[in-house]
């Protein structure tokens, strides 16, 4: 790919960071020309722009993603993740010959390190946040995480060696537009109905998921969870070898004995890494994640004590499962990052005994909401919905028999009524369920924005036990 850039003329679609730190890295390696389309105004885009004028190869176009963009003379056009892939742009390419690849595939043929990459329909951040801990404790050096973290790989590009490491976690978007991209180690934690807006079918969905093993090799890896019989069913595709994580014995790789996480191998006693009762993360969804990462830390080389310490000390990462404050004995939890229902019946399953308001609603993707729904019924006392799919949320949860539920405008209204709904011991719960961007432009700026009312509702308040936010 390298020798399709120097002196060649390049389309970069999408101009969120992805996009951006693609075009500094193309106009880095010599491209002639680099245009960078974003369908979002140009004020919209200021911020952008401006971290884009030192590179006078690059041009800015604003406000659409025309197919005239796409010209005889295009090396390449690079797709930024959250562009949907219907687009009449990507259709003008495959007519002209013209090749679609996506920011993880450009960054890859740039990078020297290994990578360990993680997807799944749920689970991602938080099992790449592990890896990297992992594999820091275990005093690799230097460790990156990157990719949809929030952290692009073609950022990483010239920042780390060949001796480090990096915790990549890879969205079905980044996977769809790959052509030899090969990690190290390929996670693949779990797969549930999402994006079938993006995909058009869950079959679509899957396949793109399931790229991550495609260019492995004999001497890679392949993590899978032999809980799941679709995704544990990649392993007759797999030219890897296999490691399994399960939260029982598995025949090689890390999962539950007498309620140890243990490593299984071939020829060897288990080992005992640590009690799953002292696994830091709340959640049995948690757990699983936490296997998983064992198991990818493991297969890269990080030590059994390295990742037993990891696993008791490990804390939540933003916006996932995260405790924002308690105020008058009721706990704040802020998972923006629950961006289908999958991840919200997990959220839901991870408090037992406590009596939840969930805040849900946003964009809607075309999910299934009746699975949901029936565990609302059995979880939550109270349910708020707000966003494009609050009516959608509310027909799914009468069908199921659920009635506790209130429709409001906003972000700031769900906050405002659940504080004054919530009693001592209860949890004010935002697992939204739905992406963000009916409302916001990503699940970041929704859950900061949790975070500041939350914070907001605390001011003047009389705190109770635990009061305070712990970040």
């Amino acid at each position: 790919m390298i020798e399709m850039i120097k002196d060649r003329e390049i389309l970069v679609i999408g101009m969120a960071r992805s996009g951006v730190a693609a075009a500094r890295l193309l106009a880095e390696s010599g491209a002639s020309k680099i245009t960078i389309a974003d369908q979002k105004s140009a004020e919209e885009l200021r911020n952008e722009a401006e971290s884009l004028k030192r590179y006078p190869v690059v041009g800015i176009v604003t406000g659409g993603t025309l197919p005239d963009l796409v010209t005889s003379g295009l090396a390449m056009i690079i797709k930024s993740p959250g562009v949907p892939p219907g687009l009449a742009i990507f259709k003008q390419a495959a007519a002209m010959n013209v090749p679609v690849f996506s920011e993880v595939e450009l960054a890859y043929h740039f990078i020297k390190a290994p990578m360990i990459g993680v997807t799944g329909t749920n689970g991602k951040t938080t099992t790449t946040a592990l890896i990297a801990a992992m594999l820091k404790e275990a005093r690799f050096d230097p460790v990156v995480s990157a990719g949809n973290i929030g952290n692009p790989l073609c950022g990483v590009v010239g920042s780390i060696e060949a001796q480090g490491m990096i915790a990549l976690e890879l969205s079905s978007f980044q996977l769809d537009n790959i052509a030899k991209f090969r990690p190290l180690v390929a996670v693949f934690l779990n797969f549930a109905e999402d994006h079938i807006d993006y995909h058009g079918s869950i079959d679509k969905y899957f396949a793109a998921k399931a790229r991550i093993i495609e260019n492995q090799l004999t001497s890679d890896f392949a993590v899978l969870n032999a809980a799941e019989k679709k995704v544990a069913g990649l392993a007759d595709n797999c030219k890897s070898r296999v490691l399994w994580f399960a939260r029982g014995p598995v025949e090689v790789g890390i999962g539950l004995l007498k309620n140890w996480v243990t490593l299984f191998n071939p020829g060897l006693e288990p080992q005992k890494i640590c009690p799953a009762e002292e696994v830091s993360l709340p959640g049995e969804h948690n757990l699983e994640n936490a296997l998983a990462a064992s198991t990818a830390a493991w297969a890269a080389g990080a030590d059994l004590e390295a990742i037993g310490a990891v696993l008791r000390t490990f804390k939540a990462i933003e916006h996932r499962l995260e405790h924002v404050a308690t105020i008058n004995e009721v706990d704040y939890i802020n998972d923006s990052k629950g961006t289908n229902p999958g991840s919200t019946i997990k959220a839901l399953q991870s408090f037992p005994g406590r009596k939840i308001i969930l805040i849900a609603g946003g964009k809607d993707k075309g999910s299934d909401f009746s699975a949901l729904a029936r565990i609302i019924k059995r979880e939550v006392k109270s349910l708020i919905l707000y966003g494009e799919t609050k009516i959608n949320l509310a027909a799914a949860v009468e069908k199921a028999g659920f009635s506790a539920y209130n429709l409001v405008n906003n972000l700031e209204e769900a906050v405002g009524f659940a504080g004054e709904q919530a009693h001592p011991e209860d949890i004010v719960l935002l697992s939204p369920a739905c992406a963000s961007w009916d409302m916001f432009p990503d699940y970041e700026a929704r859950g900061n924005l949790f975070k500041g009312l939350v914070k907001r509702q605390n001011t003047g308040k009389k705190a109770g036990k635990g009061s305070g936010d712990d970040g």
